[in-house]
C-alpha cells in the first residue's frame, strides 16, 4: 500500500488503472484463443496442452512487462503480481479450452 507521500508525488488515476486492466484482459483473451488454436492444430493432449497454455501465458506476460510497461510495472499497475503476472489466467483458460477442443476436433476428424 503506497504511503500518503507517494500518492502526493504520483497519484493513482482510477480511470488509467481501469484502462490498463481492460487492455491486459483483451490481450490475454485474444492470445488464449490463439494458443488454443495452436494446441488444437498441433494435436496436443492432456497436460501437454495445458503446459503449452501456461508457457504461452508467461511469455505474453513477459512481453507485456517489456513492451507495454517498459520494465516499470509499478508505474502502470497497482498490484503487479495480481494484474500483470497472474491476472485473468483462469478467464483466458476458458477461451483456451474452448478453441483447443474445437480445433483439435476439426483437425483430427
Amino acid at each position: 500500500m503506497p504511503t500518503e507521500r507517494e500518492l502526493a508525488i504520483s497519484p493513482i488515476v482510477q480511470e488509467s488503472v481501469q484502462h490498463n486492466n481492460q487492455v491486459i484482459s483483451n490481450i490475454r483473451t485474444l492470445t488464449a484463443s490463439l494458443f488454443g488454436i495452436g494446441s488444437g492444430i498441433l494435436g496436443l493432449e492432456s497436460y501437454e496442452g495445458f503446459l503449452f497454455y501456461l508457457l504461452g501465458t508467461f511469455f505474453v506476460s513477459c512481453l507485456i512487462y517489456g513492451i507495454l510497461a517498459k520494465g516499470d510495472s509499478k508505474r502502470y499497475f497497482d498490484n503487479v503480481w495480481g494484474e500483470l503476472w497472474a491476472g485473468d489466467v483462469l478467464g483466458g483458460g476458458l477461451s483456451f479450452v474452448l478453441t483447443w477442443t474445437l480445433f483439435y476436433g476439426l483437425c483430427s476428424a
